[in-house]
């Protein structure tokens, strides 16, 4: 059978806003995790904001710490970026801004941008929002392709989005928007909050699914491993008994963190490190 390996933990910045990239990353070393997905936020790296030299200065920090970035998550979901938006100067304007973070990806060495389906107007038309939400992927995707860097696409929970909740969503939207270059990404507590299993991912898309926000929620939320009520353990298994062999990133996003972001990471770390171990 398949194992995970703890070479597949990935942590990310998505704690460390009041923080400078720098210390992020010092803490990150101080775990030897070993890889790190950038959140690329102001003010560590937002696409809207940053010089060539800048991106090449946020790789050599990296690369000085014996770090491999193995995801680049650009801000879209509160930042006025909506690749299914009805009005057109914003969603050109977004895809515009996702062409930038291709970018910043071959900048940085990123192999893998992430994702999100924009969303709609409540009770508008599904059909349209979909529509413009595959059209702005395929550009989005094919312009990636050409520079080498492959996608990810995840769901959102219904208070985000209605375009994409589901795996089945996801799966649809692979099938409409027709590239290799896209694959899936799994968000741990959109999941939960869907009523689906990791197993339902992984018999979904096989390997296909190249990336996981693996943190804990009750069932929403984005905590550290131990401070919600998802089955991590469970989780674990089934990705193992589903071959995945992505990275298992942690989205720690709750604002009980921001002032003191070291502890939830490790405690993430050593908790899935044990649970491998056993």
């Amino acid at each position: 059978m398949h194992r995970i390996d703890p070479a597949q933990i990935s942590a990310s910045n998505f704690s460390y806003l009041r923080f400078p990239l720098e210390r992020w990353l010092d803490d990150m070393a101080s775990l030897e995790v070993g890889k790190v997905e950038l959140w690329g936020v102001s003010p560590h790296l937002y696409v809207e904001d940053a010089t060539a030299a800048d991106i090449d200065r946020v790789r050599r920090e990296i690369e000085a710490r014996g770090l491999e970035l193995t995801c680049f998550t650009p801000e879209q979901v509160m930042y006025p970026i909506n690749i299914a938006a009805r009005e057109e100067r914003i969603r050109e304007r977004s895809v515009r801004y996702f062409e930038k973070c291709v970018d910043a990806c071959v900048g940085l060495g990123a192999p893998l941008l992430f994702l999100t389906p924009g969303w709609g107007y409540v009770g508008e038309d599904d059909a349209e929002v979909w529509k413009r939400s595959a059209d702005a992927l395929s550009r989005i995707v094919s312009y990636a392709d050409e520079r080498g860097i492959r996608s990810v696409l995840e769901a959102l929970q219904p208070v985000e989005s209605h375009v994409i909740t589901t795996s089945a969503q996801i799966r649809r939207m692979l099938d409409d928007v027709g590239h290799p270059a896209l694959g899936a990404a799994v968000d741990i507590p959109a999941m939960a909050v869907a009523g689906e299993t990791v197993a339902d991912y992984t018999a979904a898309f096989g390997d296909r699914l190249w990336h996981a926000h693996f943190v804990d929620g009750a069932p929403g939320g984005h905590l550290a491993w131990g401070d919600g009520e998802l089955p991590m353990e469970r989780y674990l298994d089934e990705f193992a008994a589903g071959g995945f062999t992505g990275h298992l990133s942690f989205e720690i996003i709750s604002d009980r963190y921001w002032l003191d972001p070291l502890p939830p990471v490790r405690q993430s770390i050593e908790r899935i490190r044990a649970a491998l171990a056993a």
